[in-house]
């Protein structure tokens, strides 16, 4: 690659197993052996689940400290799927799937019903979360070219 980037990924001839370099850390995704991967590592939407769950615990966990609220643990976990578009307004066709994303949060810790309430609203201002919702443009070019 030309210029550094704070991801990098690579693929060779070990199936669909994946080197992934972020920063100094380095971790790896795969793909189930039933679809013919390997299953040496997350699959990459548990990969995207893991960015939208980690970025959750860390902002609840940060607005907690700062208001000193006793909040001893969170738990966050997630799935996806995609469903079928009930009301869709850009649907092209009747069948047109979304994603679907389901986020469940465990607060342990001496909480009122008010600062559950309140993380939970923080839940939705961690920065995945907001980028998962906004407008996404990737660009993609070829390197070298």
């Amino acid at each position: 690659m030309s210029t550094p980037k704070q991801v990098q990924v690579k693929i060779g001839h070990n199936g669909y197993t994946t080197e992934i370099t972020a920063g100094k850390h380095s971790l790896v995704a795969d793909e189930p052996k039933e679809v013919g991967g390997n299953d040496l590592g997350p699959n990459p939407y548990a990969l995207l689940l893991s960015s939208l769950g980690s970025c959750t615990a860390l902002t609840i966990n940060m607005y907690a400290n700062r208001k000193e609220w006793k909040l001893d643990e969170v738990l966050v976990g997630l799935s996806h799927s995609k469903e079928y578009a009930k009301d869709c307004d850009d649907c092209e066709q009747s069948n047109a799937k979304i994603d679907f994303i389901e986020r469940e949060i465990t607060l342990v810790g001496d909480l009122d019903d008010t600062q559950k309430a309140r993380l939970m609203d923080i839940a939705n201002k961690c920065p995945v979360h907001k980028t998962l919702h906004g407008k996404i443009e990737v660009a993609t070019t070829l390197a070298g070219a």
